[in-house]
């Protein structure tokens, strides 16, 4: 990866993955102007209970097989790293890629409880964030609690992030897209299940 390497980084539980998150990828590529979305499928969300939790490895499979795209990359990097926050991530994936400009993306939902993550202003200054707005959720994420403090460094165009000083948030309009992974879970109650059995064993 050369410097200046441009890479979005969505984290999430994945659980499973969807078209939803292919969406927001695909649009975050063309629209920043991306050279690779890194998929940051997440050993275990400590904003979410275990219980119903599918394994990492399908998880990560679903990933793969959603994603489709040669510069979406689905990764269990933060497995490799030992990390499960995302400021110690961040910091971890600065150490290892220095060349790398990376930007966060999350969607509106994910905005709404942001305040909730650790260390989430010391995110807001390590990259820029990108918010992918989601139907349902996008009016509400902008009275989030965390916009409170980042509304000061909010920009209308988010194709400019590069030029940004941080903290620095902005948004990109996806139009409606009412995918969720909590209504996959409840018409396919076994997709974790599926999914490993269909997976090759190792050599």
């Amino acid at each position: 990866m050369r410097k200046g390497f441009s890479v979005g980084l969505l984290g999430g539980s994945f659980n499973p993955a969807h078209g939803g998150h292919r969406r927001m990828s695909l649009a975050a590529l063309e629209r920043l102007g991306l050279d690779e979305i890194w998929w940051l499928v997440s050993p275990q969300n400590p904003l979410k209970p275990v219980a119903g939790m599918a394994p990492l490895a399908a998880r990560l499979a679903s990933a793969k097989r959603v994603a489709r795209h040669p510069r979406i990359r689905p990764t269990a990097i933060e497995a490799e790293l030992g990390t499960q926050l995302t400021i110690d991530t961040l910091q971890a994936l600065k150490r290892r890629f220095p060349q790398v400009r990376f930007v966060w993306l999350m969607g509106s939902d994910n905005l709404l409880q942001f305040h909730r993550w650790a260390a989430w202003r010391e995110i807001a200054r390590q990259v820029p964030i990108v918010v992918m707005a989601r139907p349902l959720y996008h009016g509400r994420s902008q009275s989030a609690p965390a916009m409170g403090w980042l509304r000061r460094y909010r920009h209308r165009n988010a194709a400019g992030w590069r030029s940004w000083d941080l903290p620095a948030i902005a948004q990109v309009n996806l139009g409606l897209d009412t995918t969720s992974a909590t209504a996959l879970r409840r018409s396919d109650p076994d997709w974790a299940d599926d999914i490993l059995e269909k997976q090759e064993p190792a050599a």
